[in-house]
Protein backbone atom coordinates (compact mmCIF):
# COMPACT_ATOMS: atom_id res chain seq x y z
CA UNK A 1 0.00 0.00 0.00
CA UNK A 2 1.42 3.45 -0.99
CA UNK A 3 2.33 5.88 1.85
CA UNK A 4 2.10 8.78 -0.41
CA UNK A 5 -1.13 10.04 -2.38
CA UNK A 6 -0.30 9.71 -6.08
CA UNK A 7 2.77 11.68 -7.10
CA UNK A 8 4.34 12.29 -10.71
CA UNK A 9 7.73 11.67 -10.20
CA UNK A 10 10.86 12.11 -12.66
CA UNK A 11 13.41 9.73 -12.24
CA UNK A 12 17.11 11.10 -12.77
CA UNK A 13 19.75 8.39 -13.76
CA UNK A 14 22.05 7.34 -16.14
CA UNK A 15 24.54 10.54 -17.10
CA UNK A 16 27.93 10.12 -18.19
CA UNK A 17 29.75 9.80 -15.03
CA UNK A 18 32.02 6.19 -14.36
CA UNK A 19 28.81 4.64 -12.56
CA UNK A 20 26.51 5.10 -15.29
CA UNK A 21 25.34 1.95 -15.43
CA UNK A 22 24.87 1.81 -11.67
CA UNK A 23 22.61 4.55 -11.80
CA UNK A 24 20.95 3.27 -14.31
CA UNK A 25 20.11 -0.11 -12.29
CA UNK A 26 19.52 2.07 -9.46
CA UNK A 27 16.77 4.45 -11.48
CA UNK A 28 15.14 1.23 -12.61
CA UNK A 29 14.45 -0.47 -9.33
CA UNK A 30 13.20 3.05 -8.01
CA UNK A 31 11.06 3.73 -11.15
CA UNK A 32 9.77 0.03 -10.86
CA UNK A 33 9.02 0.36 -7.79
CA UNK A 34 6.83 3.63 -7.73
CA UNK A 35 4.95 2.37 -10.54
CA UNK A 36 3.71 -0.88 -8.79
CA UNK A 37 2.25 1.39 -6.32
CA UNK A 38 0.30 3.65 -8.99
CA UNK A 39 2.31 6.70 -9.06
CA UNK A 40 3.08 8.32 -12.77
CA UNK A 41 6.98 8.16 -13.58
CA UNK A 42 8.56 9.67 -15.94
CA UNK A 43 12.16 8.22 -16.49
CA UNK A 44 15.02 10.27 -17.61
CA UNK A 45 18.04 9.68 -18.50
CA UNK A 46 20.04 12.68 -17.92
CA UNK A 47 22.01 14.22 -20.86
CA UNK A 48 22.94 17.85 -21.32
CA UNK A 49 19.47 19.07 -22.06
CA UNK A 50 18.43 17.99 -18.54
CA UNK A 51 17.18 21.27 -17.78
CA UNK A 52 14.99 21.60 -20.83
CA UNK A 53 13.55 17.86 -20.14
CA UNK A 54 12.64 18.77 -16.59
CA UNK A 55 10.92 21.90 -17.69
CA UNK A 56 8.98 20.05 -19.86
CA UNK A 57 8.42 17.40 -17.61
CA UNK A 58 6.77 19.28 -14.73
CA UNK A 59 7.23 16.75 -12.15
CA UNK A 60 5.93 16.96 -8.46
CA UNK A 61 9.46 16.23 -7.01
CA UNK A 62 12.39 13.95 -8.54
CA UNK A 63 14.11 10.99 -7.49
CA UNK A 64 17.67 11.49 -7.81
CA UNK A 65 19.10 8.14 -8.81
CA UNK A 66 22.74 9.68 -10.27
CA UNK A 67 26.05 7.83 -8.97
CA UNK A 68 28.69 10.22 -9.15
CA UNK A 69 29.79 13.80 -11.09
CA UNK A 70 27.62 15.94 -12.05
CA UNK A 71 24.62 14.43 -10.33
CA UNK A 72 26.18 14.02 -6.38
CA UNK A 73 28.28 16.62 -6.07
CA UNK A 74 26.49 19.55 -6.25
CA UNK A 75 25.72 20.57 -10.04
CA UNK A 76 22.55 18.95 -10.31
CA UNK A 77 21.13 20.36 -7.21
CA UNK A 78 21.60 23.41 -7.91
CA UNK A 79 20.55 23.50 -11.15
CA UNK A 80 17.07 22.17 -9.71
CA UNK A 81 17.30 24.44 -6.90
CA UNK A 82 17.37 27.58 -9.34
CA UNK A 83 14.67 25.86 -11.33
CA UNK A 84 12.46 25.36 -7.88
CA UNK A 85 12.33 21.74 -8.45
CA UNK A 86 11.42 19.42 -5.61
CA UNK A 87 14.41 16.39 -5.04
CA UNK A 88 15.13 13.54 -3.29
CA UNK A 89 18.58 12.97 -1.31
CA UNK A 90 20.73 16.02 -0.01
CA UNK A 91 21.26 19.27 -1.40
CA UNK A 92 23.80 21.33 -3.09
CA UNK A 93 26.08 22.52 -0.26
CA UNK A 94 25.87 19.17 1.60
CA UNK A 95 26.68 17.32 -1.77
CA UNK A 96 29.51 20.03 -2.62
CA UNK A 97 31.49 18.97 0.50
CA UNK A 98 30.56 15.20 0.72
CA UNK A 99 31.85 13.97 -2.44
CA UNK A 100 35.37 15.60 -1.93
CA UNK A 101 37.41 13.32 0.46
CA UNK A 102 39.01 16.41 1.84
CA UNK A 103 36.69 18.44 2.59
CA UNK A 104 34.72 15.28 4.44
CA UNK A 105 37.42 15.60 6.88
CA UNK A 106 37.86 18.96 7.10
CA UNK A 107 34.24 18.74 8.43
CA UNK A 108 33.75 15.50 10.21
CA UNK A 109 37.41 14.59 12.02
CA UNK A 110 37.25 18.09 14.07
CA UNK A 111 33.70 16.69 15.62
CA UNK A 112 35.27 13.45 16.93
CA UNK A 113 34.56 11.21 14.21
CA UNK A 114 38.00 9.27 13.44
CA UNK A 115 38.93 9.32 9.88
CA UNK A 116 42.35 8.46 8.17
CA UNK A 117 45.00 10.55 7.52
CA UNK A 118 46.77 11.29 4.54
CA UNK A 119 47.02 14.35 2.08
CA UNK A 120 46.53 15.44 -1.81
CA UNK A 121 48.96 14.14 -4.01
CA UNK A 122 50.05 14.94 -8.03
CA UNK A 123 49.44 12.22 -9.32
CA UNK A 124 52.87 13.13 -11.56
CA UNK A 125 54.59 13.48 -8.60
CA UNK A 126 54.27 9.60 -7.58
CA UNK A 127 56.80 8.69 -10.41
CA UNK A 128 59.29 10.04 -8.14
CA UNK A 129 58.56 9.01 -4.75
CA UNK A 130 55.94 7.52 -2.57
CA UNK A 131 54.02 10.32 -0.80
CA UNK A 132 53.45 8.42 2.85
CA UNK A 133 54.62 4.99 3.86
CA UNK A 134 53.46 1.93 2.45
CA UNK A 135 51.15 0.47 2.05
CA UNK A 136 49.30 3.12 1.32
CA UNK A 137 45.85 4.13 -0.81
CA UNK A 138 45.56 6.32 -3.79
CA UNK A 139 41.87 7.02 -4.37
CA UNK A 140 40.24 10.19 -6.41
CA UNK A 141 39.46 12.93 -4.29
CA UNK A 142 35.54 13.70 -5.61
CA UNK A 143 34.57 10.27 -7.00
CA UNK A 144 32.46 6.64 -5.33
CA UNK A 145 31.61 3.45 -5.22
CA UNK A 146 35.62 2.85 -5.54
CA UNK A 147 36.31 3.95 -8.53
CA UNK A 148 39.69 4.29 -9.30
CA UNK A 149 40.95 3.24 -6.06
CA UNK A 150 44.09 1.44 -5.79
CA UNK A 151 46.36 0.27 -3.05
CA UNK A 152 50.02 0.24 -2.97
CA UNK A 153 52.16 -2.18 -1.10
CA UNK A 154 55.62 -3.46 -1.33
CA UNK A 155 54.53 -6.20 -3.02
CA UNK A 156 52.60 -4.97 -5.27
CA UNK A 157 53.51 -4.90 -9.18
CA UNK A 158 53.21 -1.08 -9.78
CA UNK A 159 56.82 -0.70 -9.22
CA UNK A 160 58.47 1.55 -6.31
CA UNK A 161 58.52 3.92 -7.15
CA UNK A 162 55.18 3.85 -9.70
CA UNK A 163 55.52 3.20 -12.95
CA UNK A 164 54.40 5.58 -15.57
CA UNK A 165 53.44 2.75 -17.75
CA UNK A 166 51.49 0.71 -14.93
CA UNK A 167 47.49 0.88 -14.77
CA UNK A 168 45.85 2.91 -12.29
CA UNK A 169 44.04 5.67 -10.85
CA UNK A 170 47.67 8.25 -11.12
CA UNK A 171 46.90 7.82 -15.43
CA UNK A 172 43.01 9.11 -15.16
CA UNK A 173 43.10 11.64 -12.43
CA UNK A 174 45.57 14.76 -12.27
CA UNK A 175 45.41 14.86 -8.36
CA UNK A 176 44.84 11.73 -5.86
CA UNK A 177 44.46 11.61 -1.84
CA UNK A 178 46.85 9.35 -0.57
CA UNK A 179 45.66 7.39 2.65
CA UNK A 180 47.59 4.81 4.80
CA UNK A 181 46.41 1.36 4.32
CA UNK A 182 44.12 0.26 7.50
CA UNK A 183 43.58 -3.84 7.52
CA UNK A 184 41.14 -5.43 8.64
CA UNK A 185 37.66 -5.93 7.45
CA UNK A 186 34.79 -3.31 5.91
CA UNK A 187 31.61 -2.00 7.66
CA UNK A 188 28.65 0.03 6.50
CA UNK A 189 25.95 2.26 8.16
CA UNK A 190 22.84 3.45 6.18
CA UNK A 191 21.27 6.48 8.04
CA UNK A 192 17.27 7.08 6.83
CA UNK A 193 16.13 10.24 7.56
CA UNK A 194 17.47 10.59 11.55
CA UNK A 195 17.73 7.05 12.18
CA UNK A 196 21.07 4.60 11.72
CA UNK A 197 19.71 1.43 10.78
CA UNK A 198 22.26 -1.32 10.88
CA UNK A 199 26.14 -2.97 10.20
CA UNK A 200 26.55 -4.99 7.33
CA UNK A 201 30.12 -6.34 6.71
CA UNK A 202 31.23 -6.94 3.37
CA UNK A 203 33.63 -9.85 2.54
CA UNK A 204 34.96 -9.60 -0.90
CA UNK A 205 35.70 -13.62 -2.02
CA UNK A 206 38.85 -12.18 -3.51
CA UNK A 207 41.10 -8.96 -3.13
CA UNK A 208 39.00 -5.90 -1.65
CA UNK A 209 35.87 -4.25 -2.04
CA UNK A 210 36.34 -2.35 -5.24
CA UNK A 211 33.99 -1.53 -8.18
CA UNK A 212 33.78 -4.58 -9.50
CA UNK A 213 33.03 -6.75 -6.04
CA UNK A 214 30.57 -4.14 -5.05
CA UNK A 215 28.35 -4.07 -8.19
CA UNK A 216 28.77 -8.47 -9.63
CA UNK A 217 26.76 -10.89 -8.47
CA UNK A 218 28.43 -13.55 -6.21
CA UNK A 219 31.60 -11.53 -5.58
CA UNK A 220 30.54 -10.20 -2.19
CA UNK A 221 29.01 -11.59 0.49
CA UNK A 222 26.86 -9.38 2.94
CA UNK A 223 27.14 -10.41 6.65
CA UNK A 224 23.86 -8.17 8.06
CA UNK A 225 23.99 -7.69 10.36
CA UNK A 226 27.69 -7.78 10.84
CA UNK A 227 28.78 -10.09 13.41
CA UNK A 228 30.99 -7.50 15.56
CA UNK A 229 30.81 -6.53 19.04
CA UNK A 230 28.50 -4.40 20.28
CA UNK A 231 30.75 -1.37 21.05
CA UNK A 232 31.81 -1.33 17.66
CA UNK A 233 28.35 -1.64 15.93
CA UNK A 234 27.52 1.23 18.65
CA UNK A 235 30.04 3.44 17.38
CA UNK A 236 29.20 2.56 13.41
CA UNK A 237 25.92 3.67 14.24
CA UNK A 238 26.90 6.89 16.38
CA UNK A 239 29.11 8.03 13.53
CA UNK A 240 26.72 7.53 10.73
CA UNK A 241 24.23 9.65 12.40
CA UNK A 242 26.96 12.39 13.69
CA UNK A 243 28.32 12.38 9.86
CA UNK A 244 24.53 12.62 8.21
CA UNK A 245 23.83 15.68 10.32
CA UNK A 246 27.29 17.46 10.44
CA UNK A 247 27.30 17.17 6.69
CA UNK A 248 23.61 17.89 6.42
CA UNK A 249 22.52 14.86 4.48
CA UNK A 250 18.98 14.32 3.98
CA UNK A 251 16.72 11.39 3.08
CA UNK A 252 19.69 9.08 2.72
CA UNK A 253 23.15 8.14 3.31
CA UNK A 254 25.29 5.42 3.89
CA UNK A 255 28.66 6.03 6.16
CA UNK A 256 31.56 3.39 5.05
CA UNK A 257 34.56 2.13 7.29
CA UNK A 258 37.39 -0.02 7.65
CA UNK A 259 37.99 -1.75 11.03
CA UNK A 260 41.53 -3.26 12.44
CA UNK A 261 39.87 -5.69 14.81
CA UNK A 262 43.70 -6.43 16.46
CA UNK A 263 42.93 -2.46 17.55
CA UNK A 264 39.48 -2.49 19.15
CA UNK A 265 37.43 0.91 18.81
CA UNK A 266 40.95 2.66 18.21
CA UNK A 267 41.10 0.81 14.68
CA UNK A 268 37.69 1.92 13.43
CA UNK A 269 38.00 4.80 10.88
CA UNK A 270 35.23 6.09 8.82
CA UNK A 271 36.35 6.35 4.72
CA UNK A 272 33.24 8.70 3.52
CA UNK A 273 29.50 9.29 3.70
CA UNK A 274 27.52 8.86 0.06
CA UNK A 275 24.95 11.33 -0.18
CA UNK A 276 23.42 9.20 -2.81
CA UNK A 277 23.57 5.61 -1.93
CA UNK A 278 22.97 2.97 -4.73
CA UNK A 279 19.51 1.60 -4.88
CA UNK A 280 20.39 -1.64 -7.36
CA UNK A 281 19.32 -5.16 -6.33
CA UNK A 282 23.17 -5.27 -4.83
CA UNK A 283 22.74 -2.36 -2.86
CA UNK A 284 23.49 -1.87 0.45
CA UNK A 285 20.71 0.33 1.94
CA UNK A 286 17.93 -1.50 0.29
CA UNK A 287 19.41 -4.78 1.97
CA UNK A 288 19.79 -3.01 5.29
CA UNK A 289 16.15 -1.51 4.86
CA UNK A 290 14.98 -4.76 4.44
CA UNK A 291 16.59 -6.12 7.41
CA UNK A 292 14.48 -3.49 9.35
CA UNK A 293 10.83 -4.36 7.68
CA UNK A 294 10.93 -1.74 5.57
CA UNK A 295 10.68 -3.26 1.63
CA UNK A 296 11.88 -1.48 -1.23
CA UNK A 297 9.25 0.31 -2.66
CA UNK A 298 8.26 1.83 0.86
CA UNK A 299 11.55 2.66 0.90
CA UNK A 300 11.55 4.58 -2.17
CA UNK A 301 8.50 6.65 -0.69
CA UNK A 302 10.04 6.94 2.33
CA UNK A 303 12.97 9.17 0.46
CA UNK A 304 10.34 10.61 -1.48
CA UNK A 305 8.29 11.96 1.73
CA UNK A 306 11.49 13.18 3.37
CA UNK A 307 11.79 15.23 0.33
CA UNK A 308 8.30 16.52 0.39
CA UNK A 309 8.26 17.08 3.72
CA UNK A 310 11.30 19.14 3.02
CA UNK A 311 10.13 21.64 0.50
CA UNK A 312 7.07 22.42 2.53
CA UNK A 313 5.20 19.98 0.06
CA UNK A 314 4.11 17.08 2.75
CA UNK A 315 1.01 18.55 5.41
CA UNK A 316 1.61 17.62 8.90
CA UNK A 317 -1.03 14.60 8.44
CA UNK A 318 1.57 12.93 6.33
CA UNK A 319 -0.99 12.87 2.95
CA UNK A 320 1.29 15.08 0.13
CA UNK A 321 0.19 18.28 -0.77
Amino acid sequence: MSRLPKLHVAVLMGGWANEREVSLMSGKGVADALESLGHKVTRIDMGRDIAARLAETKPDVVFNALHGVPGEDGTVQGMMDLMGIAYTHSGLATSVVAIDKELTKQALVPHGIPMPGGRIVKSADLYDSDPIARPYVLKPVNEGSSVGVAIVTDESNCGNPIRRDVEGPWQQFETLMAEPYIRGRELTTAVLGEKPLMVTELVPKSGFYDFTAKYTDGMTEHVCPAEIPDNIARLCLEYALKAHKLLGCRGVSRSDYRWDDERGEDGLFLLETNTQPGMTPLSLVPEQAKHCGIDYPELVEIIIEDALRFYGKLPANGGAA
